[in-house]
């Protein structure tokens, strides 16, 4: 669909008033400009979509943040938006970009890294806190010096971080005490790193190191590998049933042996291992499979905030387990502004006690 007269008699209109408004105030004109950039985005010529840009940036100085904010809001969860609008937003105050960083699907790891390098510490602490950032975007982030980009960073458990990256960030930690907690914490630190992670941390987290390793090398993995053995020895037409039942013992496996955590789980629904994730969560949340999958794909956001506060799955992680877990059932996981403000109420107002309490009695 190319673009009417009357939309391009309106694209000049808008750019008169822009430069003189006679009187319309510059929050209509910026809404307006912005609306017809997002609903014509595709159509425009790259001279229509300069002057667009060039509006909107000439506006943004004294259009009120408020109404910034929320077109970033209602843009975060667009894919149709103009990807030149999208940037253009990042490029705007934190309070403006932090929306657009942390949820528009429209931005890749390659666009990151197109803006990042120029963005301000605010901007790139918030980029650190984006679900599931590549490697890429993770090796620029490490060599920041700044403690609230690098703490941002190893907090966010859906990054993922290269073996070189892990070590600047140990490296580093002998400087910044910040890092010793998340970082001591992180299941996929390499063990050489962990170790050497021991020269300068705390007694206690010395120790939490020291046997969450020990339990890794000495437990898990050769319960992982029973596993494994069991499942390639099954008859090969024993079908869906010999899966699940393989899924089954090790679940009950890793419970005995006290390693069925929250870890796990991400693990497991990263590989897109679906059954293994359901049978592990309901494990640990002492409900039948079949409950389980009830309550956590009929019962909305609520239910998964629910279902991961209770076996202390971080509020970062939720946006992940989330929409794993939804596409796997084909359902779009697109968050309303009332249902990301309910997942956040969840995460704020419930203990871990409080919340399996709730899920059980659902």
């Amino acid at each position: 669909m190319a673009l009417t007269a009357q939309d391009m008699s309106s694209m000049g209109r808008l750019a008169q008033l822009a430069a003189n408004p006679q009187g319309v105030g510059r929050d209509e004109i910026y809404v307006a400009v912005a609306s017809l950039f997002r609903a014509q985005g595709a159509f425009l010529s790259d001279r229509e979509r300069v002057l667009m840009r060039d509006i909107l940036q000439r506006l943004s100085h004294d259009v009120e943040m408020a109404v910034r904010i929320a077109l970033a809001e209602r843009l975060a969860d667009d894919e149709d938006a103009p990807l030149d609008l999208i940037l253009m937003l990042c490029d705007d105050k934190i309070e403006v970009a932090r929306p657009i960083i942390l949820r528009s699907r429209k931005l890749t790891d390659s666009e990151i890294l197109r803006f990042v390098a120029e963005a301000t510490i605010a901007h790139q602490a918030t980029i650190a806190q984006r679900p599931n950032i590549g490697e890429p975007v993770t090796e620029f982030l490490v060599r920041s010096d700044a403690e609230p980009v690098l703490v941002a960073l190893v907090r966010n458990a859906t990054a993922r971080i290269g073996s070189a990256a892990f070590e600047t960030l140990v490296e580093k930690s002998k400087r910044i005490e910040s890092l010793h907690d998340p970082l001591a914490h992180r299941g996929d630190l390499p063990p050489v790193l962990a170790t050497r992670l021991c020269g300068w941390v705390s007694e206690a987290l010395k120790d939490h190191v020291v046997r969450s390793f020990t339990e890794t090398s000495e437990k898990v993995e050769p319960v992982l590998r029973q596993a494994r053995l069991a499942v390639q020895s099954e008859p090969a037409n024993s079908g869906q049933t010999s899966t699940s039942d393989s899924a089954g013992k090790l679940v009950e496996k890793l419970s005995s042996a006290g390693q069925l955590k929250a870890g796990f789980l991400l693990r497991v629904l990263n590989q897109g291992q679906t059954d293994l994730f359901e049978l592990a969560f309901a494990r640990l949340l002492g409900l039948e499979p079949t409950t389980f999958r009830k309550i956590f794909y009929d019962g909305g956001p609520r239910s998964v905030a629910l279902a991961c506060r209770a076996v202390g799955i971080d509020r970062c992680v939720f946006p992940t387990v989330y929409n794993l877990s939804q596409q796997t059932r084909g359902i779009r996981p697109i968050l309303t502004s009332d249902q990301r403000a309910e997942v956040e109420s969840v995460f704020n107002a419930f203990s871990k006690t409080d919340a399996a309490t709730r899920l059980q009695t659902a």
